[in-house]
């Protein structure tokens, strides 16, 4: 998922939010949101779905899979 660190990072600038209030709506912590950010470590299948619900955009473009929000 190495796309999805680059896209998470994206999409939160472009909503103008923090990673503390990401993680805030997640229910993790600022760290999380950071390590996902870096590729240090990733979200579970539930917290990308909310992710995306979010966001706006679907599961797969998160991943990478593919370019169509």
């Amino acid at each position: 998922m190495s796309a999805f660190k680059s896209r998470l990072k994206e999409l939160r600038l472009e909503k103008n939010i923090s990673q503390k209030q990401l993680g805030d709506l997640l229910n993790v912590s600022k760290m999380a949101i950071s390590h996902w950010e870096k590729g240090n470590s990733e979200p579970s299948i539930s917290q990308l779905i909310i992710l995306s619900n979010f966001f706006e955009v679907t599961v797969d473009y998160l991943i990478g899979k593919n370019d169509m929000v």
